[in-house]
């Protein structure tokens, strides 16, 4: 056991470079060496969480074992090492200030004039040490939201300068920026960079290691100038080259030396070079895969990058488990109806109903589901998707005429949908939904069962309404089974129609708990299913 080191990922001259998967691959690399690694990122936005904040806004909620609701790239953080995260591995500043502000009202400070530097800057520190102090972990990494000079940023990264001279060599500082070409000029220009490190300097904090992010492999001239006049050593400067996937990113920083160079600095021995087995299994899976499966995802943020990512990781990685290559087509649930599902879904080996919340877009899933159920289509319902399974078959196999959830028509004459009886008098809707890992039991001899290969699953939900289980017998009887449910609530967690190929809902989300190394066993098996019937 070593003292904890703390390594802090900062980016510079935009956004959206790739710190989430460059700090996801550093833990990775530093796991590989049988380091304990955890990794939590800070958000300088002032919600105090993203589960109210719309997808346009930031993309997928993703949320952790606990039930707090995140910043996506905590997937990123689970799906490379594997390790579940929890509310202490997403911070914001609404958080940050909510706590000071309740500390003051409690008079925690004895009455002093409360301001950002002290205390909102040791209540940040509070939150990075947490980790190491309390679970022991070797490194914790924390990657800082956002680019340097941004202003909601500088608490932050004052925070980060405090820790550097606090911790010495146990404190790590990685900045990531950003080398354009300029086509024009037929030249890579490094100035963005030395103006970003600049900033970062003249706030205080030096950089210990360079990721320069970049299209095309730099020349050596190159490097050495960045590092030249960003004081860093040239051996410490590595580049993050554009690569057909992201799973490549630890094993090109590997070939760079990143995670050697990190120890020397941190004053570890380095130790020899970690084989990274099963990760490069993975990828000669991938490269070496010859038929495509061509799965249809259907929801209504389609045309957001971010909106699905857990869900579009987890159907890339069971293909590749089952040695497809995965041909996802996108389909916007309002712009499907009954004159053109076929057109669009004809060619499909699976369907995945998306997730999310309210009204709009609902009547193309049911159409989607409908076609799919109809042509035996193996398909995916996650969440509201199963919601949308369980409706689509009270409409058009039951007889029940306008059954709906409570959520889309509070007076509909068949709710088979409902609210849930403990959220019914919520109005503040910030973390009140059923968040978090919840136990569910399986019925035996069910295609769900046989793709997990056990009775009793653990899985994450996000969610206000349930299947109301005063209609249970009765899909029961007409054929949709309620094949799992919650053993402390009975609320039904899982649907499927035995008669069909595979036609499967999931109350819960499946995509929370899919990992490189740990595929989640439903999205392998409704893969499985639908390689049977690829074209």
């Amino acid at each position: 056991m070593v003292k904890t080191k703390y390594i802090f990922v900062t980016g510079g001259v935009v956004s959206s470079l790739g710190k989430g998967i460059v700090s996801a691959s550093l833990g990775k690399l530093l796991q590989a060496r049988d380091y304990k690694v955890t990794i939590q990122k800070f958000d300088p936005y002032i919600n105090v969480d993203p589960g109210t904040l719309n997808p346009y806004e930031h993309g997928e909620c993703f949320v952790t074992v606990d039930g707090h609701e995140a910043d996506l790239d905590l997937g990123h953080y689970e799906r490379f090492l594997n390790v579940p995260t929890t509310r202490a591995n997403n911070i914001t500043t609404g958080r940050i200030y909510q706590n000071v502000i309740e500390k003051e009202r409690r008079g925690d400070y004895l009455g002093k004039t409360v301001q950002v530097i002290p205390h909102i800057t040791d209540e940040i520190k509070r939150n990075v040490k947490l980790l190491g102090t309390k679970e022991k972990y070797d490194f914790v990494i924390t990657e800082i939201g956002g680019t340097v000079g941004d202003i909601e940023s500088l608490p932050f990264i004052e925070s980060v300068r405090q820790l550097k001279w606090e911790l010495g060599k146990d404190c790590i500082c990685v900045h990531l920026t950003y080398v354009p070409f300029i086509a024009a000029a037929k030249e890579y220009k490094t100035k963005p960079t030395q103006h970003s490190v600049k900033q970062l300097q003249e706030l205080g904090v030096q950089p210990d290691i360079l990721v320069l992010r970049t299209e095309h492999e730099l020349s050596p001239p190159i490097l050495h100038k960045v590092a030249l006049f960003c004081n860093v050593s040239k051996e410490a400067v590595v580049q993050s080259i554009d690569v057909p996937t992201i799973y490549e990113v630890p094993l090109m920083l590997q070939r760079q030396k990143m995670d050697e160079i990190l120890l020397e600095k941190a004053g570890l021995p380095v130790g020899p070079t970690p084989e990274l087995k099963q990760w490069k299994e993975f990828l000669h899976r991938k490269n070496n895969a010859e038929k495509d499966v061509k799965i249809a995802l259907v929801g209504k943020y389609v045309e957001l990058q971010d909106a699905y990512k857990s869900i579009e990781e987890s159907l890339l990685i069971s293909s590749i488990y089952n040695d497809r290559r995965l041909d996802l087509r996108l389909i916007h649930s309002e712009k499907i109806d009954e004159g053109n599902v076929e057109e669009q879904l004809k060619e499909m080996d699976g369907i995945v109903i998306a997730p999310g919340f309210g009204q709009r877009g609902i009547e193309g899933k049911f159409v989607a589901l409908k076609y799919a159920r109809e042509h035996n289509v193996p398909s995916l319902g996650i969440c509201l998707g199963m919601q949308c399974m369980v409706v689509e078959y009270a409409r058009h196999v039951m007889g029940l005429e306008n059954a709906n959830s409570t959520e889309m028509e509070p007076n509909a004459p068949y709710k088979v949908i409902d609210l849930m009886e403990e959220q019914k008098n919520i109005t503040n809707l910030g973390g009140t939904m059923r968040l978090g890992e919840y136990e569910c039991v399986l019925k035996k001899g069910t295609k769900v069962y046989e793709a997990y290969g056990k009775q009793h699953i653990q899985e994450r939900h996000r969610h206000r309404y349930e299947f109301n289980n005063e209609f249970k017998q009765s899909f029961e009887e007409a054929g949709m089974r309620c094949i799992g449910e919650n053993p402390e609530t009975s609320l039904v967690e899982v649907v499927e129609v035995p008669g069909l190929k595979w036609y499967v809902g999931v109350q819960y989300h499946p995509e929370y708990r899919s990992t490189v190394i740990s595929p989640n066993p439903l999205f392998v098996g409704f893969i499985k299913a639908a390689v049977k019937v690829d074209k």
